[in-house]
């Protein structure tokens, strides 16, 4: 397949598109018969694990061996497995070994369960001695460590039981909300651009609020939240179950708060979550002074909230091969150094990247692997800007991943959420930088800005509003307050009227905007874009500004997988996420970029 039949609108078979477009799956097992012979080791490695039950004090370095290897050769069939049936969703036989894989998985899981439980009857004295006479076992003190921590919050045996048993109904406010959300509303029917009729759905209002035409947009805000707005007592009796679900849980197992509940999962101090408010709050005259220039770009006497998406710099439309996006990415990243843009044309050379759709392909973009292969990426590449970045980003997970596996066990191979989002947005930072810094053409170099703003909006300013929506609501409901519908929009309307400023016309039809994000059903999970996205930029700042001497710190925390803890991770490449310093120096980027902007506005 040629770059310019990229641009075709016809979809192909997976056989008709060029191998160098294709990822390199070969390297994880060179055919489906290697795959069966590890499914019945595993199955096996499953089986003799069963013969450390009760003897875990005794036997302890070789029972984490044999977990350790047993969890590589499960995780790496189900890649395998799912990565293959990505490629093509039609295919019955890779449908069959996702389902096979995903069973062993469930098997192998019930079959290790013992492991975290009677860890956690040995103290940590006990341990200690363990690993002084077992030196094998320095090896996995993180990971016994970690297991131990959450003593404080394990229950008496009899009451884990009952909490498991309660899981079903723990899980109802997210189930009836995703049925309601996703199979019962339903959205009417409005104009498009060309005047032809079209259904407004969930997935396409993104879309309609990117439209140029203004009265499209109007219309699709207007009758998208009217939809939500009369379903807004379900709405709100469904979020306010999922509050007090938190509650009670946070309650049963000792903790303070729901906040302090869910940040013990990955080790991070509730400060964490309070100093990204206060400090994206101190600084919300940025965000206005955004508004008043999207307000001026866009040449509107008011500006509404279904203003906010369209592009700033209308009219230009920037392509972008895949050959030339590779290119861009290696020279975009060159301040990482030579060793990292290495492995970079290492993964393009060896077909880490699955490029193209075809025809049953899975859609979006992801970075995934196993530790002994490379760490694949799969696109539906288009020729644009978009996919330029989702490139540089999908290779930041990769290049994270990768360098983890060359330096640490599996045992540590992973990374948690709160940091898994720094390397992708780092790379990002970096090729906006030096697309900003290259364009000669002044409108291409305003669409980049623009981009880079927008990035800065969606992320830290949204995502963090978002975090002071849960803190706010999760507070009012552990103080026994009572949260009807109309509470809870007015909560949300003044937290837009607070983050948008004085020149947004603030509808009042965002009002019920919080009843459309699924996010506020994993509770507490929307802060770590923000979180993730600041130290990023706190980063990539320290590294175009300081050189080397950022550089070789970042390329240690690339390198640590999840050996530690994510505070001390990122603490260690230089940005402190209990302070607000790596979230004012982010701001301090979006300031340069508003005024860079604001300048080149002044000379058209």
């Amino acid at each position: 397949m040629s770059d310019n039949q990229s641009a075709s609108k016809k979809i192909l078979d997976r056989e008709d598109i060029d191998i160098k477009y294709k990822w390199n799956i070969e390297k994880i097992y060179s055919s489906d018969v290697l795959w069966e012979e590890d499914f019945v080791k595993a199955k096996k490695l499953s089986n003799e694990f069963a013969m450390y039950q009760g003897r875990l004090k005794d036997m302890l370095y070789e029972a984490l061996q044999l977990y350790e290897e047993l969890m590589l050769k499960v995780s790496k069939l189900y890649t395998y497995a799912k990565m293959r049936r990505d490629e093509n969703n039609l295919n019955p036989k890779y449908q069959a070994l996702t389902d096979r894989a995903q069973g062993l998985f469930i098997e192998i899981e019930s079959k290790v369960s013992f492991l975290n439980p009677e860890l956690l009857q040995i103290d940590e004295k006990t341990i200690e001695s363990l690993i002084a006479k077992e030196k094998g076992l320095i090896k996995y003190r993180q990971f016994i460590m970690e297991i131990l921590r959450n003593k404080p919050h394990i229950l008496s045996t009899q009451e884990e039981k009952l909490l498991a048993q309660a899981g079903d109904l723990a899980n109802a406010p997210e189930n009836i909300y995703d049925m309601l959300n996703d199979a019962d509303m339903k959205f009417p029917e409005i104009k498009d651009e060309e005047g032809e009729t079209v259904e407004l759905t969930a997935g396409n209002f993104t879309h309609f609020m990117e439209n140029k035409d203004r009265e499209v947009r109007k219309n699709a805000f207007y009758q998208f939240y009217k939809t939500y707005l009369g379903y807004k007592n379900t709405l709100a009796a469904t979020f306010t179950s999922n509050l007090k679900k938190d509650a009670f849980y946070a309650k049963a197992r000792n903790y303070n708060s729901s906040l302090e509940a869910t940040l013990f999962e990955s080790n991070i101090p509730v400060e964490v979550y309070n100093k990204l408010i206060e400090a994206v709050n101190d600084n919300l005259s940025l965000m206005h002074r955004y508004m008043s220039l999207r307000k001026k770009m866009l040449k509107v006497e008011e500006l509404h909230m279904y203003d906010i998406y369209t592009p700033m710099v209308q009219d230009i439309d920037i392509k972008v091969t895949y050959e030339d996006a590779k290119d861009l990415v290696v020279k975009g990243l060159n301040a990482l150094g030579e060793d990292y843009c290495n492995k970079l044309k290492l993964g393009f050379e060896n077909r880490w990247v699955d490029v193209y759709q075809n025809k049953g392909k899975s859609s979006g973009a992801y970075s995934w692997g196993t530790y002994d292969s490379f760490p694949f990426i799969l696109m539906n590449y288009k020729d644009n800007v978009d996919n330029l970045f989702t490139l540089a980003h999908e290779m930041g997970h990769s290049l994270h991943s990768y360098y983890t596996a060359l330096n640490q066990p599996y045992i540590y191979s992973s990374y948690k959420i709160f940091v898994a989002e720094v390397a992708s947005t780092v790379n990002e930072a970096l090729l906006i930088d030096y697309m900003i810094k290259n364009s000669s053409d002044v409108k291409k170099k305003m669409y980049y800005i623009n981009y880079f703003l927008e990035q800065f909006r969606t992320t830290m300013f949204r995502q963090t509003m978002f975090a002071e929506f849960e803190k706010i609501t999760h507070g009012l409901i552990a103080e026994g307050e009572a949260l009807t519908a109309e509470r809870i929009n007015e909560i949300y309307y003044q937290l837009n009227v607070k983050y948008y400023g004085n020149d947004m016309i603030i509808d009042k039809e965002i009002e019920i905007e919080w009843g459309r994000i699924p996010h506020f059903y994993r509770s507490f999970y929307v802060y770590q874009y923000a979180t993730g996205f600041s130290a990023a930029m706190a980063l990539s700042k320290k590294i175009l500004e300081e050189g080397k001497g950022a550089v070789e710190p970042y390329m240690q925390f690339l390198k640590s997988g999840s050996i530690d803890y994510p505070i001390n991770l990122l603490k260690n490449a230089g940005v402190d996420m209990t302070s607000k310093e790596p979230v004012e120096l982010a701001l301090k980027v979006f300031e340069g970029l508003l005024e860079e902007m604001e300048n080149l506005v002044r000379l058209q």
